[in-house]
């Protein structure tokens, strides 16, 4: 008896000093984390939910995902502290960090931290097959659907057929709802940007005679001169249904941000989740095979939270000077 005595004693003293250092690793954690994603049907959305539930599993903190318009959206959100996490595209977000953002034009947004690099975001333009729309010339004059607006493909669509000299009648909506739309006849093309295979480009593929619209090395060229952080993309050939063939398009890459005022050791974790559970996080979605901790370089503005660049130096990966 006396030594189960010692024993508990000595667990009790034990857990007197653990007990602090737990909590000074959890100073300042918020009891719920909330991420911005993009609309129901898009990666975004389905990517997120994912790694909220591996937040709340893992962590301890309630994680929930929220319906937004897309990245011009999130990185807002982010820097005026009403959403913990965001997911961006880097090239509304540099705009944003620049202060020419859509949604809040001339504020600096210098409070974003970058996390993680995710996936790249192609993108992408389907139309069924009986409208005889086959190259994106045949849209000039079209109703096209470019997802929620303030998303990628609301952003860079619209400014490609400027730079064509195009007109279209522009329809702003969710995933989904732009992919029942194309089947009610309400648009003429469905034209997107998010990672592949595109939950709602799948489904319409499935259900449906689509023709999926592959970029002429003219369009490539044209759309690289107007929008220089765009990169030459193939969506490789039987992704989906009725794309026997690769398709030529842009892409650009995608990142996990947070505030500057996220606890370190928050950033920290959330940091080390996505990076070192590489078989989960494709279960979140396929697009994930390219979340890999050696993407970090695709981010060339903005700094990271000292939390991330913990974790990617302690696993021998050099995070430049100016993104520290």
């Amino acid at each position: 008896m006396k030594l189960v005595a010692k024993l508990a004693a000595t667990a009790a003293v034990v857990a007197g000093l653990t007990v602090p250092a737990a909590a000074q690793d959890r100073a300042g954690w918020p009891s719920t984390i909330v991420i911005g994603t993009g609309s129901q049907g898009g990666v975004y959305f389905t990517y997120g939910s994912g790694f909220a539930t591996m937040i709340s599993e893992t962590l301890g903190v309630n994680a929930s995902v929220e319906i937004t318009g897309g990245p011009v959206q999130n990185v807002t959100l982010v820097q005026t502290g009403d959403h913990n996490m965001g997911f961006v595209t880097m090239g509304p977000a540099y705009e944003a960090f620049v202060g020419k953002s859509e949604l809040m034009p001339g504020v600096e947004h210098k409070d974003i931290r970058a996390l993680f690099p995710m996936y790249q975001t192609p993108l992408q333009a389907v139309a069924l097959a009986r409208s005889g729309v086959r190259s994106l010339a045949d849209l000039n004059g079209k109703r096209i659907g470019v997802g929620p607006a303030g998303g990628t493909a609301a952003t860079y669509w619209p400014r490609y057929f400027d730079a064509a000299g195009m007109k279209a009648t522009i329809s702003n909506a969710g995933a989904n709802d732009s992919a029942g739309q194309l089947k009610d006849g309400l648009i003429d093309a469905f034209l997107f940007a998010a990672g592949i295979p595109t939950s709602a480009f799948t489904q319409l593929a499935v259900e449906n005679d689509v023709t999926f619209i592959s970029m002429s090395e003219a369009d490539l060229q044209l759309f690289l001169k107007a929008e220089p952080a765009l990169s030459p993309f193939t969506i490789p050939a039987k992704t989906y249904e009725d794309q026997p063939n690769d398709v030529q398009s842009v892409s650009l890459w995608n990142f996990a941000i947070a505030g500057k005022g996220m606890p370190d050791s928050l950033a920290y974790e959330l940091t080390k989740l996505a990076m070192t559970n590489y078989d989960r996080m494709k279960q979140n979605h396929a697009a994930a095979k390219e979340t890999r901790p050696e993407a970090y370089k695709f981010n060339s503005f903005m700094k990271f939270h000292p939390g991330a660049v913990r974790w990617f130096e302690e696993n021998g990966h050099k995070i430049a000077d100016n993104l520290k």
